[in-house]
């Protein structure tokens, strides 16, 4: 396997809020950090819902992975952070809009205390390229 690593930094997803790039694409796989809800144009989080939280997530992740070549119809597995467990039927139903019912990518949701800016959600993913 080579050890060949490019750094990816969309120009159509918010900044990196720390340092860290986008993605990393190694071996034929996007490797995306988790997007939280930054509009890209002014850097301020965007929605008062996590499921509004959550579909702007997966737009700066689909940007992300425009950038790389790819799209999330490739992706492998998302994890979903978010600090409202309870409203997880929410982000579901964010979810279900980007990847539908058939074969959607695997995933785990893991509840936190807290997330950068105050954030209700953060999604990361690996994509195929």
């Amino acid at each position: 396997m080579s050890t060949e690593r490019t750094a990816i930094n969309a120009r159509g997803a918010p900044e990196a809020v720390g340092p860290y790039s986008h993605a990393v694409l190694a071996g034929g796989l996007l490797f995306c950090s988790g997007q939280i809800p930054l509009d890209p144009a002014t850097g301020e989080l965007s929605g008062d819902s996590p499921g509004e939280q959550a579909s702007r997530c997966l737009r700066n992740l689909s940007a992300v992975c425009g950038e790389a070549g790819t799209s999330l119809a490739h992706a492998l597995r998302l994890t979903i952070y978010t600090t409202e467990l309870g409203e997880f039927a929410a982000i579901n139903e964010a979810y279900a809009e980007f990847f539908g019912d058939e074969a959607p990518p695997a995933r785990a949701a893991v509840g936190v205390a807290e997330l950068p800016k105050g954030a209700l959600v953060e999604i990361d993913a690996i994509v195929a390229v």
